[in-house]
């Protein structure tokens, strides 16, 4: 067993006499039928007025079964229960408990932004994503030195980038289970609805018939993609689980507030991150509580697409495997270790590839060192974008992705990368995402 598992199970231990996930709320149910007649119409309000839908059908474990507790102190029974948008098909995560349980090994996957990646968290094993990984080694010990994780979050990046990254960074590793987690990085309704739908599609479509989870988080004013994204979970019926339903009418009410959770207006410190992994853990133990009731042979993915599944062979592609028709000033470099073979001209330069695919994007560097300028991208002889290489005054340094060119098919295309008029800055491309419709 690594390091990280074995300090999330002696943590386990040694937190058993804390406050649980049902240890401040009288209206556990535990078992039984639920009293709503219409889940799609079940809502509650907070004092603010906002609406939270979720799912009457799902019921907690009964606490008489003694599974896994993280009991940090925070997360109520109302919390856990708003958090269940849908509890949607439990057939592949059933598959997976039982494959666990008798003994197999199990890869689990997290994608998604910076809180993803653990910002926030005062150390990896206090990130949602580090006691995630805590429940399957709590859940099947049988299973726990055979356990794989793979974090792939990425600070400021969304599910466009994440599309085009998806094959290298997580199903090259065959995961059993993923966690998506995009919700406060997509700002694009449109374009992010075809790219969260084509990265989840992707996942499910994969060999290992992976469950999928999406995890919906959320900004301090509740800013967030989450009802695009929940369009794609509806219609493929899979778990959501939102953090933004359970803390934000919680700090409505004055439980408690959203520094107690957070260090800035996005992400969780560790309150926040141990809120959002009890909110798996206790989805996760619902599962596992019925896992001899739960059908798991039928594991195929059927469903049509919500958008275009324009992203269905997307990829990012680094300058190692690029040969320039043009190039006046750009050499090779590493600059941003998630995104290798970069490309790095330090004053006004200009460079041309020609590609073949349906649609096209950048991958660049934006800066804060005030060296970078502004490029035109010409796509066929024609300009589509202008992009901005700095990020004076910023966080740091980053990877942004620009789409300028969307096609049905795939054909070759010269696509020109020229400093904007003035501009006597340089630029560090990551690489070209390149994708294709699928047919």
């Amino acid at each position: 067993m690594n390091r990280k598992l074995t300090a999330l199970l002696c943590a386990g231990m040694m937190l058993t006499g804390m406050t649980g996930c049902f240890g401040q709320s009288s209206q556990n149910p535990g078992s039984g039928e639920s009293s709503a007649a219409d889940p799609a119409e079940s809502s509650t309000a907070d004092p603010g007025g906002a609406i939270y839908p979720f799912d009457t059908e799902w019921e907690p474990a009964d606490e008489s079964l003694n599974l896994p507790q993280l009991k940090l102190g925070m997360t109520t029974w109302d919390m856990c229960r708003r958090a269940v948008v849908n509890q949607g098909n439990r057939a592949r995560l059933a598959d997976v408990m039982k494959r666990a349980k008798n003994g197999e090994a199990v890869t689990v996957a997290c994608i998604g932004g910076s809180i993803t990646q653990g910002t926030g968290a005062s150390s990896s094993n206090k990130s949602y994503e580090g006691l995630n990984i805590g429940w399957w080694a709590e859940a099947f010990p049988e299973a726990a030195y055979k356990l794989k994780e793979i974090n792939a979050g990425i600070g400021a990046t969304g599910s466009y980038i994440g599309v085009h990254r998806l094959s290298r960074d997580v199903l090259a590793e065959k995961p059993d289970v993923v966690i998506v987690e995009f919700s406060v990085n997509d700002t694009d309704p449109q374009r992010d609805l075809e790219s969260y739908d084509s990265l989840v599609r992707r996942i499910l479509e994969s060999e290992r018939h992976p469950a999928v989870i999406l995890l919906f988080m959320t900004q301090d004013d509740g800013t967030s993609l989450y009802e695009t994204h929940k369009q794609i979970g509806e219609k493929y019926d899979l778990p959501m689980i939102s953090y933004k339903n359970a803390v934000l009418p919680e700090i409505s009410k004055g439980t408690f507030a959203w520094k107690d959770i957070s260090g800035d207006n996005i992400h969780p410190n560790d309150n926040g991150h141990g809120i959002a992994a009890e909110l798996l853990w206790e989805y996760y133990n619902s599962v596992l509580a019925n896992l001899d009731k739960i059908d798991s042979t039928d594991l195929a993915f059927r469903a049509d697409p919500v958008g275009a599944d324009r992203y269905h062979n997307a990829e990012i592609i680094g300058f190692d495997r690029l040969e320039p028709t043009e190039n006046t000033g750009f050499a090779e470099a590493q600059i941003n270790s998630r995104f290798p073979h970069n490309l790095r001209a330090e004053t006004a330069a200009s460079i041309s590839f020609n590609v073949t695919c349906g649609s096209i994007g950048v991958l660049y560097q934006r800066t804060i060192t005030g060296k970078s300028g502004n490029y035109d991208i010409f796509v066929d002889g024609e300009k589509k974008t202008t992009i901005d290489g700095n990020f004076i005054g910023g966080w740091g340094s980053y990877a942004e992705a620009a789409e300028v060119f969307v096609g049905e098919e795939s054909v070759q295309h010269e696509i020109r990368i020229a400093p904007s008029e003035g501009t006597t800055g340089g630029l560090t491309l990551l690489g070209l995402m390149t994708s294709t419709p699928n047919q």
